[in-house]
């Protein structure tokens, strides 16, 4: 028998509903995964869209502390990313270690989502990030802006 962590796996809408209806939008696996955070990781905009819709929670975290968004950020779906962040998912959230959405999107080299995390406010100069991450940041960040950083190392 399939569940609701199967459904969002393989963008199953109609378990989805069928598993919602019986209150399981926000169950958790083995590893603390929600629903949504399985949707985003797997690149489900359907099945993203339906769980935000019938009220999964978008802050909740797994056994790790990643969330919806920074699976998605890890993954490099700039789709889920937008979705998530329009309907007002957290950017500074952080997990124990204190990586946050840009810390994935940066390291595993997602220009574009640095960009658009940066563009809704994300901050690259959080105190947790390692030295690595900011360089790393700096780097895209120079990349997406080089008028800025021409004008600002002349």
């Amino acid at each position: 028998m399939s569940d609701i962590f199967d459904a969002a796996r393989i963008n199953n809408i109609p378990l989805l509903q069928q598993q919602v209806a019986a209150g399981q939008i926000n169950a958790r696996d083995g590893r603390g995964s929600t629903p949504l955070i399985i949707a985003a990781y797997y690149n489900h905009s359907e099945a993203v869209s339906y769980l935000l819709k019938a009220g999964a929670a978008m802050e909740l975290k797994d056994n790790l502390g990643h969330t919806a968004l920074m699976g998605a950020c890890f993954k490099g779906h700039e789709a889920i990313v937008r979705l998530l962040l329009n309907k007002g998912a957290a950017i500074s959230t952080e997990t124990d270690n204190g990586a946050t959405a840009l810390t994935y999107a940066a390291t595993f080299g997602h220009q574009h989502i640095v960009s658009l995390l940066m563009n809704h406010g994300a901050n690259p100069l959080k105190k947790k990030f390692s030295m690595k991450i900011k360089m790393v940041i700096g780097l895209f960040t120079r990349m997406l802006s080089p008028k800025k950083a021409a004008v600002a190392n002349s």
